[in-house]
């Protein structure tokens, strides 16, 4: 199992969400609203929040478990449909997951998702 966690501009988000919900067996995805600065941010600074004497611009974290033959096609769906050329589309990261248990019926591993 690996966990994607994907930062993308907050209006990709319904193209990205559309996509993944398109996929078979898609276990679900987790949404945040979230805020930060990169390399590009002087490219950015125009759209940015100032705090704490940072320009942070605001972005969409999407958080998910998927069985490991599925993120290759979990992440050219997320890259497809959130870029747009520009400086600040976002980046997806991949993390092993070692174990999963479901709160309310303590199933784990793949069954849990």
């Amino acid at each position: 199992m690996q966990e994607i966690k994907a930062i993308i501009q907050p209006f990709m988000l319904s193209q990205v969400i559309d996509a993944l919900k398109e996929i078979p067996d898609m276990p679900g995805v987790t949404v945040s609203e979230v805020k930060g600065f990169g390399r590009g941010r002087a490219e950015n600074a125009s759209k940015g929040i100032t705090e704490w004497g940072v320009m942070f611009v605001p972005k969409v974290k999407l958080e998910t478990v998927v069985k490991d033959e599925m993120v290759t096609e979990v992440v050219k769906a997320i890259t497809k449909n959130a870029h747009t050329g520009d400086v600040g589309d976002g980046k997806i990261f991949v993390y092993p997951v070692s174990q999963i248990i479901k709160i309310r019926t303590g199933e784990s591993g793949d069954t849990a998702l």
